[in-house]
């Protein structure tokens, strides 16, 4: 059985790329500050996310499309002070990456603030930019299924690729991704079967968020794992709750992913 330690020396894309081959879960936790980024390499976290989410979660926006460039960048570089040994993540925020030029230059200013890697959310339609990126040393992480940019394209926060047809078109946007060069995949709120049958065709890791166990890694908000959320995601667990203190939930949560008890059946969406 794992049990989580701190994190021995830093954490890179190719320590994420054996780890799936090696058939080893990795953890994940998207936070917003440098004593939290700090906890976690004590308690296991490969890697961190410095998600847009912190518009809802710290900011109190209904969304994450008021998220601005400077405010990323306030976040990440506070995390990347925090932390010296998981591998950082820093979203791009709403139409920040709507043309692969555009993409360029925030990209840089995010790397610049002390991410390892930008995140984007979309489907094939990225497959130019994810090129341009990583041609140029900058690693990506793709986001499939719910992509809380799109929300009102989508009509609310819904679960994506329950029928066939939008599975299929999942599935190829995953594959055309991971064709293009993209070094993470995330997977939010999609069937588990859709997310093992993507998981076990692409190259890349995948880490999923209410997308089953299947997945490479999995991730949660820092906010949801220590039950600071009013009305929490039926992905998500209070980690805090059975932990009794930060540390302790962070670890709890490392643990139960990495032993393959969470996310249980309770989490997923079929």
């Amino acid at each position: 059985m794992y049990a989580p330690t701190e994190l021995e020396k830093p954490v890179t894309v190719q320590t994420l790329r054996k780890m799936k081959a090696d058939g080893e879960k990795f953890i994940t936790v998207a936070l917003y500050d440098a004593p939290m980024a700090a906890m976690a390499q004590k308690t296991g976290v490969e890697a961190v996310l410095v998600g847009d989410s912190l518009g809802m979660t710290v900011l109190g926006y209904d969304s994450t499309i008021p998220v601005t460039m400077e405010q990323m960048i306030y976040h990440v570089e506070a995390v990347a002070r925090g932390n010296k040994k998981s591998l950082i993540m820093g979203d791009m925020p709403f139409m920040t990456y709507a043309t692969p030029e555009l993409a360029l230059t925030n990209a840089t200013r995010i790397m610049q603030a002390g991410a390892h890697m930008v995140k984007i959310e979309g489907g094939a339609w990225l497959a130019e930019t994810v090129r341009m990126l990583t041609d140029r040393g900058i690693p990506v992480c793709a986001h499939l299924g719910l992509t809380p940019q799109s929300v009102h394209k989508l009509g609310g926060y819904r679960v994506q690729g329950r029928d066939e047809d939008r599975a299929g078109e999942i599935l190829d946007d995953a594959a055309q991704l991971d064709e293009a060069g993209a070094d993470l995949l995330v997977l939010e709120c999609v069937p588990a079967a859709l997310a093992k049958r993507i998981t076990d065709a692409v190259s890349l890791p995948t880490i999923g968020i209410g997308a089953g166990r299947e997945t490479d890694a999995q991730v949660l908000v820092i906010n949801d794992i220590l039950g600071l959320t009013e009305q929490p995601p039926k992905f998500s667990k209070n980690f805090l709750q059975e932990a009794g203190n930060i540390p302790g939930a962070l670890r709890k949560y490392a643990e139960d992913v990495k032993n393959g008890v969470f996310p249980e059946d309770s989490h997923t969406f079929y």
